[in-house]
């Protein structure tokens, strides 16, 4: 997923996908879905969006890795070194 926010028009934009959007599903005043002509969803907008949501909950991220996938990844490079 890639976020893209325009401070000068107050638009954020979650992209969800690389397919191009070939319709749009608007599901509140200035909230619209992108979606393939299959109706999958590539991508969300949100219009005025300091007044809809906390930029600072989707500007800012998080990065959880399994304990277990760290420790492997680990353990492999080790054995490269050796």
């Amino acid at each position: 997923m890639n976020v893209y926010y325009d401070d000068e028009v107050d638009a954020l934009y979650l992209k969800l996908g690389d397919a191009h959007p070939e319709g749009v599903i608007e599901i509140s005043e200035g909230i619209n879905l992108d979606v393939t002509s299959e109706n999958k969803l590539v991508g969300i907008e949100i219009l005025h969006a300091t007044e809809k949501i906390d930029l600072k909950t989707i500007l800012s991220y998080r990065l959880e890795i399994e304990k277990k996938i760290i420790t492997k990844k680990l353990s492999q490079r080790a054995l490269v070194h050796c």
